[in-house]
């Protein structure tokens, strides 16, 4: 009989702590699931799940689709479509709330279902550790007990970060709030330049609500900066306003329940500036929840900045495993490697093989597809051009790319410049490519096909020989041939 309560105890309640929990059962071992979601500071809390399901990835697509079907309303117009009674078409946003929240909920269900059926044991409680080996519980009516483990998985991600400002909890908000208010956002601000501060205020812009970012400095940090200023141009055009190189000074909520931001230039002596919003969300990033779960109590080393987990491991740990050697770490909470939900489900799925099933596959980070759901979504797979250059050098990047208007927007007239494909090759390679990036509609639906390629070494010849699918989007990626060294037009002509 084994010394511990469980062979396997994961601290996180997420997409990859439920992928990694139901794969360690499927294997025989003992596992536990500890999962207790701290209200935020404006009370709000959710199921079983994690960010992804509850208020991420899920809610944040269902309310860029809202806005998508809003857009698609008005070009059916154009199509000769009439509806009767159309000229107050409105948006109500209790009813979209309700009804996202609802799908939620039942997936807040199925999840505690699976568990169940697969015999991992949930315990909705916060778990903090004691030692390399132990763990406290404390659950929501404060009762505190004790749970042992032979391993431990820390997968309890990230919550969002504030300002630093005074006041800013009573009068902001952040991502964890904004998908279930029950009250319209109204005039809302925006701070930040994450993809999480760009896609909430497309969609927010797109349901007609006035909306206005603040940035710091340079949108979607990380990305490519070519389409990320592309991205901003659309939004522009299509009713979101800009604040650039502005920082708020102060928030300060006002008697008639609205909140004044004052701000100020984050370079020179420029005046402080301030307006009056319903809603200010808070979106400059994430921080790690290692405090929260006393890593500092068992050893576990984490970066100094982000909070994050140093991965340390070799062998069967592999990348996840952290300078404990029981101890291991997935998804967002893993310094340096993708915040993404099907990162942290293929690696837990992977790290559950490696450590009860024989298995000696790692997780490959590289080349992993994503897409940012903007109002003109961006699809990216590899390096930015900014990263390639930096990489490999200047003069061994070649970049084919071209602008284009999607056959779908042409009757409506809308769209202009909306859409641009990049590919990035390495010269030296044999033009290998690197990075591949895609603005326009159904980007993630694209980029997740070609992600493959890239995963299987593709070169610029072999998008030349494959035969596009006309008239798609998609089909842009094999026909480029113009490079930006070139100079040439790079705007596609129609059929």
């Amino acid at each position: 009989m084994s010394q511990y309560d469980y062979d396997l105890l994961i601290i996180g309640g997420g997409s990859g702590g439920l992928a990694c929990s139901k794969e360690t059962a499927k294997l025989g071992a003992r596992v536990a699931v500890c999962d207790f979601v701290t209200p935020s500071p404006k009370g709000t809390t959710w199921g079983l799940g994690g960010t992804c399901v509850n208020v991420g990835c899920i809610p944040k697509k269902l309310m860029h689709q809202a806005t998508l079907l809003g857009e698609y309303h008005e070009d059916s117009k154009k199509f000769g479509w009439k509806y009767a009674g159309d000229a107050a078409k409105t948006h109500d946003w209790n009813t979209m709330v309700d009804a996202i929240q609802d799908y939620i909920c039942s997936l807040n269900f199925k999840y505690r279902t699976e568990l169940r059926e697969k015999g991992v044991k949930y315990l909705n409680a916060h778990a903090k550790f004691i030692d390399a080996h132990t763990v406290e519980l404390k659950d929501k009516k404060g009762a505190i007990t004790q749970a042992t483990a032979d391993k431990i998985i820390v997968a309890t991600g990230g919550r969002p970060k504030y300002l630093g400002l005074e006041n800013e909890k009573e009068c902001c908000i952040t991502s964890d709030d904004l998908f279930s208010m029950q009250t319209a956002p109204g005039k809302t601000l925006v701070v930040g330049a994450s993809y999480v501060a760009l896609e909430c205020a497309g969609f927010l812009a797109g349901l007609k609500y006035d909306t206005t970012v603040m940035m710091r400095s340079i949108p979607l940090r990380g990305f490519d900066q070519q389409a990320a200023e592309r991205i901003c141009d659309y939004m522009v055009e299509h009713g979101t306003k800009f604040i650039r190189g502005c920082v708020p000074a102060a928030v300060e909520k006002l008697p008639s329940g609205k909140i004044k931001v004052s701000w100020k230039p984050t370079s020179g002596d420029g005046a402080m500036e301030s307006d009056e919003y319903d809603t200010v969300l808070v979106a400059v990033g994430r921080t790690a929840l290692t405090a929260e779960c006393g890593c500092e109590n068992a050893g576990i080393e984490v970066h100094p900045s982000s909070k994050k987990i140093i991965g340390k491991g070799t062998g069967v740990g592999g990348t996840e495993q952290s300078n404990i050697e029981n101890i291991f770490a997935i998804g967002d909470v893993l310094e340096g490697y993708p915040e993404l939900t099907p990162v942290a489900i293929s690696a837990g799925q992977l790290l559950a093989r490696r450590l009860f099933g024989g298995s000696t596959k790692q997780m490959d980070y590289v080349n992993i597809p994503t897409t940012v759901f903007t109002p003109v979504e961006y699809g990216v797979c590899g390096l930015s051009e900014e990263d390639a250059i930096a990489q490999y050098g200047e003069d061994d990047i070649e970049v084919y790319h071209s602008a284009f208007k999607p056959l779908e927007l042409t009757v409506p007239g809308r769209g202009d410049n909306a859409s641009y494909v990049k590919v990035i090759c390495r010269i030296s390679e044999k033009e290998k490519i690197v990075g591949m990036h895609i603005l326009g509609w159904n980007a993630g639906e694209i980029i997740q096909g070609f992600g493959i390629g890239m995963k299987l070494g593709a070169k610029k010849e072999d998008l030349d020989d494959l035969v596009g699918i006309h008239p798609t989007a998609a089909e842009v990626f094999t026909t480029l041939n113009i490079t930006k060294r070139s100079g040439g037009d790079y705007m596609a002509a129609g059929c």
